[in-house]
C-alpha cells in the first residue's frame, strides 16, 4: 500500500492525530479507516515470537501462538558471532511474518552494569561495542523480513527495582562512552523502525519525556528516522512526551490522554505543527509495514528448531575442562543428575516469555548419542524443579531446590559412584531472575551446591552444565573437573549440550560478562540499586573488565574468556600502518594457527591502551573482534579496522568525541586477560583544537606551550637565582598549582599587569 502522507495530514481532525498518538489495545496502533490508516500490530520478542493467541487486549504472560524460542541475548552474546546473531534475527522476523506481526520489541542494548539486574538475560553484554555490534545483527535479520524492530530500553534501564521511578544518574561523558554508545551504532547503522524509550528518568527527566534524550541525541545527532515508542506504561506527562519526541504511547489509554493532546492543542499550549511531525514519522512507518506485505513465509518448526540448536551450541562456553574430560569419547557409562536435565531451564521470564513450539529433553538427546556409541546412561533427579503457573512469581528466592533433599541427592550420588562420569545440570530456577525484580546475591540454590559438592566427592570425572541469564559464584568449582556454560540456551539447550558434550560441536563461545568472584567485587555494588529515589553511577566508566582490569582485581572468569576442544596460538599483530591522523583508519592483522587436532573457532579481541591519556581511562577497552574457524594446523588472518572512534573520548567541553595525540598499544587476545601481541601505532590530531588558556590553567598546561614554556623557564632562571629553585623543580613543585598562584609564590617576578600580559600572549 502507499499512503500520501502529507496530504493525509492535512485531511487528518485533530482528534484522529491525536488518537494515531497511542494504542488501540495492548499490541495494536489505532486505524484510521476512512482515510485507509491501517492497525500495525507489535508483538513481543526478542528471542522469540510472543503473540497472543486470542484477545490482543490483554497482556497476559501466558497464552501465546507456538513459536521458536532461540537462546536469549545473554547467550547471544557469547557467540560472539555477528552472522549468527543476524540469522536469528532473520528467522524471527519470518515467523513473525507467517503471523501478520508488523514490528517486533526487541533487540534489548542496555549495559550489564551489574549481575544482579533481574533482566540482564534480555541484554547482551557489559561492553557497548559487542553488544551495538550483536544488537545491528539482530535488527538487520530481523528488518530483512519487512519486519520493524524496536531497539529497547532507551536509556540507562539497568535495573528492575522502581524502574518506573527511579532516576538514573550518569555523567555525561559514562553516558556517552558506555550506556549511550551501545544503542548509537544500531540507529546510526541499521535505522531500526522504532526506539522504545524506557520506563526510569535520566538526569531528572523520564525518558518519555526528554527532549535532550529524544530529540537532541536520537534525532538530531544519530539521525534517527523512526518513531519513538514509550516501554507499556512508561509514559509520564503525554504532553511533554509529544514535545520531547515520543511518537507513541502503548498500550491504549482509553482515549485519556488522547484528550490532553487535543486540549494542549487548543490552548495553544501544543504548536499542532510538533503534532504534525509525529504523525509524518508514525505515518512513514505504518506505510513501510504495509509496504512490506505479501506472501508470508510458511513457520518450518523442524526448520527453525534445528537452527536454533545449531544457535545454542555456537553460545556455550566451555570455563574449565580439566585432564580433557571433555568431550565425552572414552567412558561407557554416564549419570545424568539434575532437575534441569528433565525439565530444562532454557529461558527468563516475564515480557520476553515465548511458549516453544519444541522443546528439547536434555536427557533424551544425551542418549541418542550416547546409544551410537555403545554408552549407557542413568538419570537421577538431584533436586526438585519449580514449576510455576504464573510466569512472575511472587515467591523470589524461594524455589524448592533452595532447600536440599537428602535423599534425592543420595540417590544422584549412588547413581554416579556407579557411572565412569556425571553430568550435573543446574544453575538459576524462574523465581530467581525475571523481569520485575532484581537478584539480591549472585548464588545458585543450596540444594544445587549440596549436589554438586556430593556428588564430586564420589566422582571425580564431575561436569557441570549450567542454565542461568546472569553470573554466578562457584565455590565449588576446584572440585569438578569440567564446566559448560550453557546460559537460557532456548528450546534447543538440551540438543545443543549433548552436542557440546560429545564433541559434535567444538565448543566456541566467549563471556560476554565478567564474572566476578564475588558480587562485592562488582564496580558498581555499592551503589546499585539506590534508594528508590535515584541511583548514582559513581562507578563511572569503569564498568565489567574495564574495571576489574585496571585495578587488577582478579575475576572468576573474564570477560572474554571460552575454552576449546583445540588450541589456538596468535602468531603475529600487524598494523597496515605506524602513524594516522584521527580522520583515518588502520587496519590490524592478526595471524592464528590452530596448534590442536580438532577443527576449532577462535575469537581474535582487540584492546586498545593508552597510558599517557590526557583524561581518565580505564587500562583497556575492546574495540573489534572477528571470528576464525581453522582446521588443525591451518593458519589464517583476521583483519580488524580501527576509526576515530576506538581512540577518542568524550570531551564535555566540546560537546564532541576528541582523539588525543599520542602513542598508542593495540593488544590482541583470547580474553582481556589472555594477551597474545600487540603492536604500536601513533596518533597525530588532523586539527589541533585551540586552547584557551586563564588564570586558572595548571602551570603544567601552560609550561606544553611554546610561549608558556619559554616564559616559566625564564621564570625559574631567576628563582633559582634567588631561592636556589631548579627548573625540574620549579614545573614539579608547582605543576597542579593554577597560573594565578605564580602571584603569591613568584613574588616581584609576576604581578598582575604581567600575568595579563602572559595570557595575551597565550592565547595570540
Amino acid at each position: 500500500m502507499s499512503i500520501d502522507i502529507k496530504e493525509t495530514i492535512k485531511r487528518m481532525t485533530l482528534e484522529e492525530k491525536a488518537g494515531l498518538c497511542s494504542g488501540m489495545n495492548y499490541w495494536q496502533t489505532k486505524p484510521v479507516e476512512r482515510l485507509g490508516i491501517p492497525s500495525v500490530m507489535m508483538a513481543d520478542g526478542p528471542h522469540g515470537l510472543r503473540k497472543q493467541e486470542e484477545d490482543p487486549d490483554h497482556i497476559a504472560m501466558s497464552g501465546s501462538v507456538p513459536a521458536t524460542c532461540y537462546p536469549t541475548a545473554s547467550a547471544l552474546a557469547c557467540s560472539w558471532d555477528r552472522d549468527l546473531v543476524e540469522e536469528v534475527g532473520r528467522s524471527l522476523g519470518g515467523e513473525c511474518r507467517a503471523q501478520n506481526i508488523h514490528i517486533v520489541l526487541g533487540p534489548g542494548a542496555n549495559i550489564k552494569r551489574s549481575p544482579l539486574c533481574g533482566r540482564n538475560f534480555e541484554y547482551f553484554s557489559e561492553d557497548p561495542l559487542l553488544s551495538s555490534e550483536l544488537a545491528s545483527a539482530h535488527v538487520r535479520g530481523v528488518q530483512s523480513q519487512g519486519v520493524g524492530s524496536s531497539l529497547k530500553h532507551f536509556a540507562a534501564n539497568n535495573q528492575e527495582f522502581k524502574r518506573q521511578l527511579t532516576d538514573s544518574q550518569v555523567d555525561e561523558r559514562t553516558l556517552r562512552e558506555i550506556y549511550l554508545a551501545s544503542f548509537e551504532g544500531v540507529v546510526r547503522n541499521e535505522q531500526p523502525w522504532t526506539v522504545m524509550c524506557a520506563y526510569n528518568k535520566l538526569n531528572g527527566s523520564y525518558c518519555s519525556e526528554s527532549h535532550r534524550l529524544l530529540t537532541e541525541i536520537l534525532r538530531d545527532e544519530w539521525g534517527f528516522e523512526g518513531f519513538v515508542v514509550s516501554d507499556w506504561g512508561a509514559v509520564n506527562e503525554r504532553v511533554e512526551g509529544i514535545r520531547a519526541g515520543l511518537e507513541l504511547e502503548m498500550p491504549s489509554c482509553n482515549g485519556d490522554r488522547d484528550n490532553l493532546i487535543v486540549k494542549a492543542v487548543q490552548s495553544g499550549e501544543l504548536d499542532e505543527k510538533i503534532l504534525d511531525k509525529v504523525v509524518e514519522r508514525l505515518l512513514s512507518v505504518i506505510e513501510k509495514a504495509f509496504r512490506c506485505e505479501g506472501e508470508a513465509p510458511l513457520f518450518d518448526a523442524d526448520k527453525n528448531h534445528d537452527f536454533a540448536r545449531k544457535a545454542a551450541a555456537q553460545c556455550m562456553v566451555l570455563l574449565k575442562n580439566e585432564d580433557d574430560l571433555l568431550p565425552l569419547e572414552k567412558q561407557k557409562s554416564l549419570a545424568i543428575i539434575g532437575g534441569f536435565a528433565d525439565c530444562p531451564r532454557y529461558q527468563g521470564g516475564g515480557s520476553s516469555h515465548v511458549n516453544p513450539a519444541r522443546l528439547d529433553n536434555p536427557v533424551e538427546e544425551i542418549r541418542k548419542i550416547a546409544e551410537t556409541k555403545g554408552i549407557a546412561v542413568d538419570y537421577s533427579e538431584g533436586y526438585p524443579v519449580d514449576v510455576l503457573n504464573e510466569r512472575y512469581s511472587a515467591r523470589k528466592f524461594e524455589s524448592v531446590s533452595d532447600v536440599p533433599d537428602q535423599n534425592m541427592i543420595d540417590e544422584a550420588c549412588r547413581s554416579a559412584a556407579k557411572a565412569e562420569a556425571a553430568i550435573i545440570f543446574t544453575g538459576l530456577p524462574e523465581p530467581y531472575e525475571s523481569e520485575g525484580f532484581d537478584r539480591r546475591h549472585i548464588s545458585i540454590p543450596a540444594g544445587h551446591e549440596k549436589l554438586i559438592e556430593a556428588v564430586a566427592a564420589v566422582q571425580p570425572n564431575t561436569v557441570v552444565i549450567l542454565s542461568n541469564g546472569s553470573p554466578i559464584e562457584m565455590p565449588w568449582l576446584s572440585r569438578v573437573k569440567s564446566v559448560v556454560e550453557g546460559y537460557l540456551g532456548g528450546q534447543a539447550f538440551g540438543g545443543a549440550a549433548a552436542d557440546i558434550l560429545f564433541g559434535v560441536v567444538n565448543p566456541s563461545g566467549k563471556l560476554a560478562e565478567t564474572y566476578p568472584m564475588r558480587v562485592q567485587d562488582n564496580p558498581s555494588y555499592l551503589y546499585f540499586p539506590g534508594d528508590g529515589e535515584s541511583v548514582k553511577y559513581q562507578e563511572g566508566l569503569f564498568v565489567g573488565y574495564r574495571h576489574y582490569d585496571s585495578i587488577d582485581i582478579a575475576p572468576l572468569f573474564p570477560f572474554g574468556y571460552g575454552l576449546s576442544y583445540t588450541r589456538f596460538s596468535f602468531d603475529a599483530i600487524e598494523a597496515d600502518r605506524e602513524r594516522i591522523s584521527d580522520e583515518e583508519e588502520v587496519n590490524v592483522t592478526v595471524t592464528v594457527t590452530n596448534r590442536g587436532e580438532r577443527e576449532g573457532t577462535e575469537t581474535v579481541q582487540l584492546y586498545v591502551r593508552c597510558p599517557d591519556y590526557p583524561v581518565q581511562k580505564p587500562f583497556q577497552e575492546l574495540k573489534g573482534f572477528g571470528k576464525i574457524t581453522l582446521k588443525p594446523g591451518e593458519s589464517g588472518r583476521v583483519v580488524i579496522t580501527l576509526g576515530k572512534r576506538a581512540f577518542a573520548y568524550f570531551d564535555e567541553k566540546i560537546g564532541d568525541w576528541r582523539a588525543p595525540a599520542g602513542s598508542y598499544e593495540l593488544a590482541a587476545g583470547s580474553s582481556s586477560r589472555d594477551i597474545h601481541g600487540t603492536c604500536r601505532i601513533t596518533l597525530i590530531p588532523s586539527r589541533v583544537e585551540k586552547i584557551i588558556y586563564t588564570r586558572n590553567s595548571s602551570i603544567s598546561e601552560i609550561y606544553m606551550s611554546e610561549v608558556g614554556k619559554s616564559y616559566l623557564d625564564g621564570m625559574s632562571e631567576e628563582l633559582q637565582k634567588q631561592r636556589g629553585m631548579t627548573p625540574d623543580r620549579l614545573i614539579s613543585f608547582f605543576k597542579d598549582m593554577p597560573l594565578r598562584s605564580l602571584q603569591v609564590l613568584a613574588g616581584e617576578l609576576i604581578n598582575e599587569e604581567k600575568l595579563t600580559e602572559l595570557l595575551n600572549r597565550l592565547n595570540g
